[in-house]
């Protein structure tokens, strides 16, 4: 677990500072309490609510329950139909629907059967893909407790904990989840675990008056509380109001639907042009009708939504390979766009693990002699992490530990501890007592070991001199981020030593500086945002090469105007000691700010902030609400394969735009060639037919753009749909100049038929259409980009032979013959070798305009 999240006191001696009885700020080494939300007062100031001892009455549960409403985590429940109609009311699918009208109105049956199959499972898709939501609320409620013990009319009984109601009196006992947000009555000190709500990998330390969150969970102690918020003023509900509110539009998105709006403005003035022009001809409606079905059609982009979700499938399909799982497709293209990663830091940028690192000892002590009795002082079985720690270090650096290392430990000379008293939250300390014989009294040698808070230790060995330096280390290494561990054994006068300070940490992964390095390289700033302590936060900033602005989030408070706040954020290099409103609130400021936001996180506290994010990825072993509102949940821990995945997903913008331009380009060719011959000759150049068929085999095959070889930017990407439709409109009015003038040729020069002229033009759009693929795949000359993929080289070349074959054969249309076909490829080579050219002058055109940038490049 991560522990972005509020600091607070922790329970067992793996957070034990510089302080006196009380862990220590990292900063200072003075005494910190908790700092969460609804962080209580001194206890000495809390006072118990008038229901307690003998609980609320029945009457005033009722009534409260009806001014407060259940404890529950309300869900808003939508019609599904409804909802689901609602995903044809769009753009895109208006194109759709006209087209499917009209060949209603016409009796074109095949049509009617392929537009309504294209139609419903879009529809689908988009149904499918905007529940994330509703799954990450369903994954919170898994965490809530279902029966409480609760005081009533002086009489303990079991409640559902959705009868809860403020000022109710409950009872937690170890193992149980906490039923809502309540204040600990009792004198006795508890340890919680709320790994799930705040990502703490440690659990938290309780006592009278402070508060305990809805679930989380009590691993040690139990005590009487007071119910003070429940269903969506609790803190678990405010974190899961925020998952509801929070969400983007991808730019995948947006960028499809001004693609949609682009053609729709297209379509609707060249129709009306025509129609106008064709009832003033005196055409009869049915003609109308037929062209205006051909017009609709060649403009609907069928194959988009298709070609665009099969590209983003194919990526997600490779990100799997690499330990990343897309759990919603636009983010694969969201990740080519992020310039700001926000990462947490425990488990993510760190290995989650206490690590004892270089301890400072007195004059005269060897490292051996503190690590073997702080072995002593530890106990494996207790579970403890701070035991765990200390022993498999002593085991690992005193690699020997059945010889003398002339320290005259009981580590060093096996002898067995035959007392031992585990950690106590009120004296800080653990001790063992070494060297006792079964028999009354101590076997020669025999001694007492003691680790704990560095100041308990040092007052335990106040006529120790060394013990003077005690607070000046502590605060030394807390000043660095890391906790400290005092150790002190007795001597033969049975007097206790100092033995040293031991500094614990969450060192750094291997491979995170490299990473941060490497997203530095992808144009990407990786921002630390946790709620772990400022110092540490810093510290562990330096050692891995980030920035070390790292800002408190008081820093956040709404004192300063929203503009500077944003530019704050946008400027820092991280915050620490953040809780879930702050994470959302960051990612949605610097989305404000024009920032693609990338977030990573593994706890429920994470949740908002990672369905708010362009890219929320859950990193491994995260909750699974953080999984339910994230976009990527990656399988192996560290951020290694976002770098990969960063990269892989601009290649993937790149195929997209490569096609986006290619689809534009193409729609506009047909529908301005049809309004050209329409205008001009009165002259319908293609049947409806052969449209079908020209989207059935230019569309099919350009799914394979999916495998396509491309070069990824290597800078942060987004959809600049101006150089996109710029790029596509001047290949777009080429080509309909290219298409128009062969038809002129054969009508006006060859006098061709109307049969003959039909299948010419349809070749010559099949075959020439499909070559601006290899113009619009890249930004410079067609040969400068890696070769084409062979899967889409195969199908290109499948497809254009059949629609050779078709035209020269006359299936369903007039026989061209091989000496016209041969004539249509030859001429659709020249304008290929045309249309490149002119692309480059485009991308010329828009590089000296400022603000203009090309969309993958």
């Amino acid at each position: 677990m991560s522990t972005d999240t509020v600091p607070t006191v922790p329970a067992t001696p793996a957070a034990l500072t510089a302080t006196t009885g009380a862990p220590a700020g990292p900063a200072t080494g003075a005494a910190t309490g908790p700092t969460d939300p609804g962080a209580p007062e001194e206890p000495e100031d809390f006072e118990p609510p008038a229901s307690w001892p003998d609980g609320l009455t029945t009457a005033e549960a009722h009534r409260l329950l009806r001014e407060h409403g259940p404890n529950e985590i309300a869900e808003e429940h939508k019609n599904p139909l409804r909802e689901f109609l609602g995903y044809f009311w769009a753009p895109i699918p208006w194109m759709i629907e006209t087209a499917l009208i009209l060949s209603i109105a016409v009796q074109h049956w095949v049509d009617v059967a392929i537009i309504g199959v294209l139609l419903v499972v879009n529809g689908l898709v988009a149904f499918m893909e905007e529940h994330e939501a509703a799954n990450a609320i369903a994954a919170l409620k898994q965490r809530l407790a279902t029966e409480a013990r609760v005081l009533r009319d002086g009489v303990w009984r079991t409640e559902a904990v959705r009868e809860l109601v403020p000022g109710d009196i409950v009872r937690v006992r170890l193992g149980d989840v906490v039923p809502a947000d309540v204040r600990a009555l009792g004198s006795g000190t508890l340890e919680v675990d709320q790994a799930a709500l705040t990502g703490e990998s440690l659990p938290v330390e309780r006592g009278r008056g402070e508060t305990l969150y809805s679930g989380s969970v009590i691993v040690r102690g139990e005590t009487d509380a007071v119910v003070e918020g429940t269903g969506t003023n609790s803190f678990f509900g405010k974190t899961t109001a925020l998952v509801g509110e929070a969400g983007s539009v991808s730019h995948l998105q947006q960028a499809v639907l001004k693609i949609g709006n682009y053609l729709i403005l297209l379509a609707v003035a060249l129709v009306t042009l025509t129609v106008i022009v064709s009832v003033a001809r005196g055409n009869p409606v049915l003609s109308v009708l037929e062209f205006a079905l051909v017009v609709v059609i060649a403009s609907v982009p069928v194959a988009l939504p298709a070609v665009m979700s099969v590209t983003l499938a194919v990526g997600a399909r490779n990100l799997a390979k690499r330990g990343a799982v897309v759990s919603n497709l636009p983010a694969v293209e969201e990740l080519g766009s992020i310039d700001i990663l926000c990462s947490d830091k425990t488990g993510t940028l760190t290995e989650n693990r206490l690590a004892i690192l270089d301890p400072w000892v007195p004059d005269g002590i060897d490292q051996a002699d503190l690590l073997g009795s702080a072995a002593l002082a530890s106990r494996a079985e207790n579970g403890d992490p701070i035991d765990r720690i200390v022993i498999s270090t002593a085991a690992d650096r005193l690699t020997d530990p059945g010889t003398d290392s002339g320290s005259g430990t009981g580590w060093a000379h096996g002898l067995p501890v035959t007392d031992f008293v585990p950690f106590d939250p009120v004296t800080k300390r653990t001790e063992a007592t070494v060297g006792f014989g079964p028999g009354p009294g101590p076997a020669p040698g025999a001694y007492h070991v003691s680790k704990g808070a560095p100041q308990v230790i040092a007052r335990l060995c106040d006529g120790d001199p060394s013990a003077a330096h005690v607070a000046a280390i502590a605060d030394s290494f807390a000043a660095r981020g890391f906790r400290s561990l005092g150790v002190a054994r007795t001597d033969e006068s049975g007097a206790w030593r100092l033995l040293g300070i031991l500094p614990l940490a969450d060192p750094p992964r291997e491979d995170t500086a490299d990473t941060v390095a490497a997203a530095n390289e992808l144009g990407v700033s990786v921002k630390m945002v946790t709620g772990d302590q400022v110092a540490i936060s810093r510290e562990l900033a330096r050692q891995i090469g980030m920035g070390d602005n790292i800002l408190n989030t008081h820093a956040l408070d709404d004192s300063r105007p929203e503009a500077e706040l944003a530019e704050l954020v946008e400027m820092s290099d991280g915050f620490a000691q953040v809780f879930p409103e702050h994470k959302y609130r960051i990612v949605k400021m610097l989305q404000e700010r024009g920032h693609i936001v990338g977030m990573t996180g593994d706890g429920v506290n994470d949740a908002p902030a990672l369905k708010q994010a362009d890219a929320g990825i859950a990193v491994a072993d995260a909750t699974d609400a953080a999984r339910a509102a994230a976009d990527v949940v990656l399988l192996t821990p560290g951020l290694s394969v976002i770098s990969h995945a960063i990269s892989q997903a601009r290649e993937i913008i790149q195929r997209m735009v490569n096609y986006a331009t290619y689809r534009i380009t193409e729609t506009i060719r047909v529908l301005g060639l049809i309004t050209l011959t329409i205008v001009a000759y009165n002259f319908f150049p293609v049947t409806a037919m052969m449209i079908v068929l020209l989207a059935l085999l230019n569309d099919g095959a350009i799914l394979t753009i999916a495998y396509d070889k491309v070069r990824g930017s290597h800078k942060p990407v987004t959809w600049d749909m101006r150089s996109v439709l710029t790029v596509a409109t001047v290949l777009g009015a080429v080509g309909v100049a290219e298409t128009f003038l062969l038809f002129v040729l054969g009508r006006e020069v060859f006098h061709l038929s109307d049969g003959l002229i039909h299948s010419l033009v349809y070749l010559s759009l099949s075959v020439s259409g499909q070559l601006t693929i290899f113009v619009t795949r890249t930004r410079g000359r067609f040969w400068t980009s890696p070769a084409p993929a062979k899967p889409l080289v195969i199908a290109v070349a499948v497809a254009q032979t059949i629609a050779t074959l078709v035209t020269v054969f006359g299936v369903g249309m007039t026989p061209l013959g091989w000496g016209w076909a041969a004539a249509v490829w030859g001429y659709a080579i020249c304008c290929f070798l045309l249309e490149d050219q002119l692309k480059l002058a485009a991308h010329w055109f828009l590089d000296r305009r400022p603000g203009v940038r090309s969309a993958a490049h």
